[in-house]
């Protein structure tokens, strides 16, 4: 009898001890914001890393990367804190895609400018992690930026003819809309069949060897500006609420 008791209290103890644990973990839980605006970051280093190996092409498919990521988060830093935003996005940036564009690239003055970006990135990610929530609508407006930075690069590899890049990056739109079609279709259910219509046209014109380039990018233009309408008016919405 004595040992069946203390098998009990043993096991109650343990049960305990696990939900205590996953207290603990769930209390540990990093706000989506701050996961956020940390995945940008690795996009940086992978573009100081290939301007250190003086690989041009890396260097600007590197930043296109960082680029479109940085599309999907910057909101959180635009409201945290306008200083921050526009060092990263009108200085630091602005500076690493004009010289980009360059046909010789002058490989120690852009990273070196791309490691000041590092730097400062670095600050922003404490910024955010040590300040207070914002509204969860600019979760729900981040999201909806994160999934649309797929479809925004389909226009840019169809125009430099780069296919296979073009479907890759609608193959993530598609893979990645559901996690929000269903915010999109709350806010506006017209908007929402657009856009699922328009996918299905995309899809199709994407799949030629060799697409119909001003087809296939009107088409993405046509399901953006209904994709768009919504990004505004969730972020009218998160701007009301802060």
């Amino acid at each position: 009898m004595m040992q069946r008791i203390r098998r009990t209290s043993l096991g109650l103890l343990t049960s305990i001890a696990i939900v205590g644990f996953a207290g603990l973990a769930s209390a540990a839980e990093e706000r989506y914001e701050v996961t956020a605006v940390k995945s940008v970051r690795p996009k940086i280093v992978a573009l100081v890393d290939a301007l250190q190996k003086r690989d041009a092409k890396a260097s600007r498919e590197a930043y296109q990367a960082y680029d479109s990521a940085w599309n999907g988060t910057e909101t959180y830093l635009n409201v945290r804190s306008k200083p921050t935003y526009d060092l990263l996005e009108h200085e630091h940036q602005a500076k690493i895609e004009k010289a980009l564009e360059a046909p010789n690239l002058d490989f120690a003055a852009i990273t070196t400018e791309a490691q000041a970006l590092l730097v400062d990135y670095d600050k922003a990610i404490d910024l955010v992690a040590k300040a207070q929530p914002l509204s969860p609508l600019y979760d729900e407006v981040t999201r909806l930026r994160v999934v649309r930075s797929n479809l925004r690069e389909v226009p840019i590899a169809l125009k430099a003819g780069d296919f296979a890049k073009a479907r890759k990056s609608f193959e993530e739109f598609d893979n990645t809309w559901d996690s929000i079609e269903d915010l999109v279709k709350a806010r506006n259910a017209d908007s929402y069949t657009a856009i699922e219509k328009g996918m299905i046209d995309i899809e199709r014109a994407l799949m030629p060897d060799k697409p119909d380039v001003a087809q296939a990018t009107a088409l993405v233009q046509a399901v953006m500006t209904k994709y768009n309408e919504i990004v505004a008016q969730v972020t009218r919405e998160a701007r009301a609420a802060k």
